[in-house]
């Protein structure tokens, strides 16, 4: 099946959706689909055209033609995209929907129609007319085949904007290969909080070095390491040194992929206090991967992934002191944090199986397009 993968952002960008594609892409190639990646150049001199994992990848102005707000600006990317699907004739449009890069597709829909597959990978906003018929979300999930969600919650949302996609929705849980790094032993004595992630204000890590302070007054031998770069960095390391704390905190920096296991294996406790309405929270996966507790915030889609008092403790958002007790409790009850790590692996085995969320979307695939070739 010829299958047009859209997306804000493809490798060498990092994060949640990227690293996920990376890995979807190869898999679902061995099951004889075609693939063209169409996505944007981002911040990157990056080449108009190349390839991943023999995957042809095509590269379009997108956000920039969007932002000039000019006519043949957006005239001449609509004009190279539709030649593109012309050339390569997609049975199916398979759209990450994560950015307004997406009008380019539904610009050029008659040029080659073909079932369009929209997966949202992120909250969307919900403000009042949000899902009108003339918004490019509206028009989007409107003209869908089929839209699938990381969570429940998320697609509570998209259906409460949009309540005409109700009976062609689902939900796929997210998932991520297996590592092949075997979990260590939670470190006890000195036990280390690890958060991974872009270090961006959404993310609460101000949240979590607040709580860190009070959780050094009850654990002074603990260390809490932060992996990942981004503009709040610098606020975060003057936040640490008001406090008096930068010597037990570390800025482990970016870490490559295929890194981060290693990372979560050197942890006592994951930690996710993000704000911003998490779609599913991949890290809380690998975390389960990797046998590790997590302490999350109730937001999105986390409490689905991370069980509370199952898997780890779920906090309310924007609570540094709730975020605190529950990090101390499962420090001072190391058998417990265990125990939360041994069944958040089973259940990364079980409900977030590789093999079968990527079953699940090529059986989709199949479904919306029954008649597809396989290539």
């Amino acid at each position: 099946m010829r299958i047009l993968y859209w997306t804000q952002h493809f490798w060498p960008y990092v994060g949640g959706v990227e690293v996920q594609a990376a890995q979807f892409l190869p898999a679902m190639r061995s099951r004889g689909h075609q693939f063209i990646v169409v996505t944007s150049h981002g911040d990157l001199p990056l080449p108009d055209e190349a390839t991943y994992d023999g995957v042809p990848v095509e590269r379009f102005p997108f956000l920039s033609s969007l932002a000039s707000a000019d006519p043949d600006t957006l005239l001449r990317t609509s004009r190279r995209v539709a030649m593109l699907k012309q050339r390569f004739r997609p049975e199916l449009v398979h759209v990450q929907f994560t950015d307004p890069s997406v009008f380019f597709h539904v610009r050029t829909a008659a040029v080659c129609p073909a079932p369009c597959l929209v997966t949202i990978g992120l909250a969307l906003p919900t403000g009042p007319g949000t899902g009108r018929a003339q918004t490019l979300l509206g028009q989007t999930l409107r003209s869908a085949a089929w839209v699938t969600a990381p969570s429940e919650a998320i697609l509570g949302d998209v259906c409460s904007l949009v309540p005409e996609i109700v009976d062609r929705s689902s939900v796929i849980y997210n998932a991520l290969e297996w590592p092949d790094l075997p979990p260590a032993r939670l470190p006890r004595e000195d036990p280390v909080l690890v958060c991974v992630g872009r270090v961006v204000d959404e993310k609460g890590l101000d949240l979590t070095v607040a709580a860190f302070a009070l959780v050094l007054a009850r654990v002074p031998r603990a260390r809490l390491v932060i992996v990942g770069d981004g503009p709040a960095r610098p606020a975060l390391e003057r936040q640490a040194a008001s406090l008096g704390i930068s010597a037990r905190v570390r800025f482990a920096g970016w870490v490559a992929p295929e890194h981060v296991p290693a990372q979560i294996n050197e942890a006592t406790v994951v930690v996710m206090s993000s704000r911003w309405r998490e779609a599913f929270g991949l890290v809380a996966l690998q975390a389960g991967q990797m046998a590790r507790p997590v302490v999350a915030t109730r937001v999105g889609g986390l409490p689905e992934v991370v069980l509370d008092g199952e898997t780890g403790l779920i906090v309310p958002p924007e609570d540094p002191e709730a975020l605190a007790r529950a990090l101390i409790f499962l420090l001072e009850h190391p058998e417990e944090a265990a125990r939360f790590g041994r069944a958040g692996r089973l259940r990364a085995e079980r409900t977030f199986g590789w093999g079968d969320y990527v079953e699940a979307y090529d059986r989709l695939y199949h479904t919306l397009c029954p008649g597809g070739s396989s290539c």
